[in-house]
């Protein structure tokens, strides 16, 4: 029964950083391709006041609704600035999901 418990905890351990690491890898993707224009942590204001800071993105609309965007590309204006078009990979969209859904205002 012990050993059942090690293996549990060290199960739930290694689920718990795992998910650290794709939020980290999420924060490091959204600092190099989102942060002209959005507030990409859990406080501060937009770059650009037009583009919503990621913490209020889930009040918006759902957030898995971003993942085929993020495949596809999105092609956007906030308030007469053109968004880049991005095209993420799996990885790199599950990452970034991952970071924006650990950083959703309550």
């Amino acid at each position: 029964m012990m050993r059942l418990a090690v293996v549990l905890l060290a199960i739930f351990t290694c689920a718990a950083a795992t998910a650290a690491d794709e939020a980290a890898r999420g924060r490091a993707i959204a600092a190099a391709n989102c942060s002209r224009c959005h507030a990409i942590g859990k406080t501060g204001k937009s770059p650009n006041p037009a583009s919503p800071p990621f913490r209020t993105l889930a009040g918006k609309y759902p957030l898995e609704n971003l993942e085929e965007a993020l495949a596809e590309g999105i092609v956007v204006g906030h308030g007469g600035l053109e968004m880049p078009r991005f095209q993420f990979s799996p990885e790199q969209i599950d990452a970034l999901l991952t970071y924006i859904t650990s950083i959703q205002s309550k």
